[in-house]
């Protein structure tokens, strides 16, 4: 049998990618693989869109809830853990489905990564320390002149990938982006499928909306204030869309849910748009509400195109 495709579930944030992955997993026998760069960490619930218990009852997940937040975790790291997984899904005759909008990630998972030095401990430490001292906005400063055209992509907030992308300059003297340039990504790792579920942009506006008033409604804010007093407050988690916001607003001392909704809601926005914009070239089979139920029948129905051998699914026994 030839090698199978990986099924990839991605989309915008709040298009409801978790919800199809499970609806998947019921009609494929299989289970999920988070690429979620916020979900893998413990603690950040409420503003992560985590699968609910109902969800998680309903289908196996892995790399959700894997760190804890003061740790470290790259491309590279998160798809040697996919790989371990898939394996290990595929061993026991199920089906693995990534799912999540970390798409750098997806691509190491898929598509392997260039050919970059390695961490170097003691530049990451320097690095650490000039942030403590002055701020994550001046290790973006620092890219912004060695790396002009990267440091235009990347988020002044973002400081795994900015360190990184400096420990390399330091390293080989090629700034990252000539080396995503000239190397791009090695090769194909795995053979996929990327699913997205449609959604026109009032409809996906709608659902940002509503997605922001339910996770505050939740204690959002004081999950925040949690993690603050633990130390988490310059984990780079608490630098992603949403809890970036609240901790500001913490620390401005004006963490009030209802002034904080819309602020949350354009930044969910503006993230939603850099997210179409890098969906925009990929090979997405997007499928609409109406013809949901036809694909999901397809895909189950060419369930070995993406198990290592013959298995017979439940349904088929």
């Amino acid at each position: 049998m030839s090698t199978p495709q990986l099924l990839v579930v991605v989309g915008p944030t709040a298009s409801g990618k978790t919800e199809l992955a499970v609806q998947l997993c019921a009609r494929l026998d299989g289970e999920i693989i988070s690429a979620d760069s916020v979900q893998v960490y413990r603690y950040f619930n409420c503003g992560t869109g985590k699968p609910t218990p109902e969800e998680r009852s309903s289908a196996i997940h892995h790399l959700i809830d894997e760190l804890d937040p003061l740790e470290s975790i790259d491309a590279a790291d998160w798809a040697e853990r996919a790989e371990s997984a898939i394996n290990s899904i595929r061993a026991r005759g199920k089906v693995p489905i990534v799912c999540g909008g970390s798409y750098l990630w997806v691509r190491a998972l898929t598509l392997g990564l260039t050919d970059v030095p390695g961490a170097s401990p003691e530049i990451r430490e320097r690095h650490r320390i000039w942030v403590e001292a002055e701020g994550r906005a001046a290790l973006h400063a620092k890219l912004l002149k060695s790396d002009p055209i990267l440091a235009q992509r990347l988020n002044p907030n973002d400081y795994v990938r900015v360190s990184r992308a400096l420990e390399v300059h330091e390293l080989t003297g090629i700034p990252m982006s000539q080396w995503q340039a000239e190397h791009g990504f090695r090769k194909t790792r795995h053979a996929c499928q990327l699913l997205g579920l449609h959604r026109e942009r009032d409809e996906l506006d709608q659902r940002i909306s509503a997605r922001t008033d339910v996770m505050l409604a939740s204690g959002w804010v004081d999950e925040v204030k949690d993690l603050v007093s633990r130390g988490y407050g310059e984990a780079r988690a608490m630098g992603s869309v949403g809890y970036r916001q609240l901790r500001d607003a913490l620390v401005a001392g004006d963490c009030e849910p209802e002034l904080l909704r819309d602020p949350i809601i354009r930044a969910t926005r503006i993230f939603v748009r850099r997210q179409r914009t890098w969906l925009r070239d990929e090979p997405v089979r997007w499928i609409k509400s109406e013809t949901l139920e036809g694909c999901l029948t397809d895909l189950a129905a060419k369930r070995n195109d993406y198990v290592e051998c013959v298995t017979p699914h439940p349904s088929q026994s």
